[in-house]
């Protein structure tokens, strides 16, 4: 035992036998407070206290009450006012690293007071998490950005949702046709009591109440009688169970404009997501190691290490894409596409033989329809392989992964292309080019940059 608890203990021994007929529990309470001089006669019971400590004196201010002491690392509550002032006092950085709360508060406040544009404080402490990963000009940027998400079945919904969480300005959802017992399996938007009615609309209040400060609309129109000012509206353009000649169409208009372009479907296991961005500008974080100067190179390894300094730095980059059209078309005749055709994924086939069907049939693979929907698919292989000048082993004759959609496919799909989405319309890190597919079978995704004039 330490010396010191070795004293205060004697020392409390000695006080209760001074007072050996008063109770422990008494005595604790009478002990004198070290700091308290008023407390010298506290021993001596409740008679021997002073009048003042019983007694407010007439026109003696009120005594303020102590507040309960903060626990370490607790939020401190400050009037607003004073809230206010300590927000636009603090420097970047202050708290949290780059991207502290304070900081990045005070510079939206003070960019809120130049321009009368940026983020509100309510709009940072919603997306305080966002801003410390991807920073304040990629946040600001989605807040001015407007998405449009046509298809709202089970992808539809996770990229409506992913897109509402991220803090766009705006965000219409298009989709004509009606709630059906199968978008059950894999859109969770819809209520229980919204069968036979638009799906768009049905969806709208769940997503709306994911992030209120949203602009959530909508449109329950056929996605074919848009005319192309339509598409113009939007930053970004995510299409889903559509067909191919809309896709196409849709490719063109948003090249033409400088939209952002994104496609993405799900049959069953299989799954893919297209992107063209046009000429994308993006910056990228690069570390750079500062060396030990001179006069530390005789120094031990681990003491150079320490001594290193590593730097973030934001590079600007540049990614060209291609329309859909052209990476749907491509030639595998030349030897180097020959050579190239070992290692491309067997969904991009797939795909085209899916986009068929989808456009004689007029719907995807039934699982209602099981026998006649796999005998048409095994058919439309044949010709689509052939047509693409390419063996026909590179799909296998089974299509029972094709049918329905799976609802874990759609979320890996969805968090996929509204991820890209998102790097998009906030500039920020290298996007993927420019297909992904992912294969729920094995359990794995891969890119593939398929375009006429880029790498394979």
């Amino acid at each position: 035992m330490a010396p010191a608890r070795l004293r205060r203990e004697r020392e409390r021994e000695r006080e209760r036998e001074r007072r050996p007929s008063q109770p422990a529990s008494q005595a604790r309470r009478a002990r004198p407070h070290p700091t308290r001089p008023e407390a010298a006669n506290a021993g001596a019971g409740p008679t021997a206290e002073t009048p003042e400590r019983r007694r407010k004196l007439p026109g003696a201010p009120e005594r303020p009450r102590r507040s309960p002491p903060q626990r370490r690392g607790a939020t401190r509550l400050l009037p607003r006012p004073r809230l206010l002032a300590a927000i636009r006092r603090s420097r970047p950085g202050a708290r949290g690293g780059r991207w502290g709360w304070g900081g990045c508060v005070a510079a939206m406040v003070e960019e809120k007071g130049r321009s009368g544009g940026g983020i509100s404080e309510e709009e940072a402490a919603q997306y305080d998490r966002q801003i410390r990963l991807w920073g304040l000009e990629a946040q600001k940027r989605l807040r001015g950005s407007r998405a449009l998400v046509a298809g709202l079945r089970g992808l539809g919904a996770e990229v409506a949702k992913n897109l509402a969480l991220a803090g766009v300005k705006a965000l219409t959802l298009l989709d004509h046709r009606q709630v059906s017992l199968e978008d059950a399996r894999g859109q969770f938007l819809l209520p229980a009591s919204s069968r036979g009615k638009n799906r768009a609309e049905a969806s709208l209040e769940r997503v709306q109440d994911l992030n209120p400060m949203v602009d959530v609309k909508a449109d329950p129109e056929n996605i074919e009688q848009k005319p192309e000012e339509f598409f113009t509206r939007f930053d970004v353009v995510c299409l889903t169970c559509c067909t191919q000649e809309v896709l196409l169409k849709v490719d063109q208009i948003c090249k033409k404009h400088g939209i952002k372009f994104f496609t993405g479907d799900v049959f069953g296991y299989h799954g893919y997501m297209f992107a063209n961005l046009g000429e994308h500008e993006f910056v990228e974080e690069k570390t750079k190691t500062t060396k030990a100067s001179q006069e530390e190179q005789g120094s031990s390894d681990a003491k150079k290490a320490k001594l290193d300094i590593a730097e973030t730095t934001l590079v600007k980059k540049n990614a060209h894409f291609c329309l859909l059209k052209d990476a749907l078309t491509l030639s595998w005749s030349s030897e180097g596409a020959k050579a190239a055709l070992k290692r491309i994924a067997p969904d991009y086939f797939l795909l085209q033989v899916l986009f068929k069907f989808r456009t004689e049939k007029g719907r995807d693979p039934s699982p209602l329809s099981y026998l006649e929907d796999a005998e048409a698919l095994r058919q439309m292989r044949l010709s689509v392989l052939a047509s693409l000048g390419v063996g026909t082993d590179l799909i296998a004759d089974d299509f029972a992964s094709c049918f329905s959609e799976m609802a874990p496919v759609c979320a890996v799909v969805g968090g996929v292309l509204s991820q890209e989405a998102v790097k998009a319309l906030s500039q920020r890190d290298p996007p993927l080019n420019n297909f992904f597919f992912f294969d729920g079978v094995k359990g794995s995704g891969v890119v593939e940059c398929l375009a006429p004039n880029l790498p394979s």
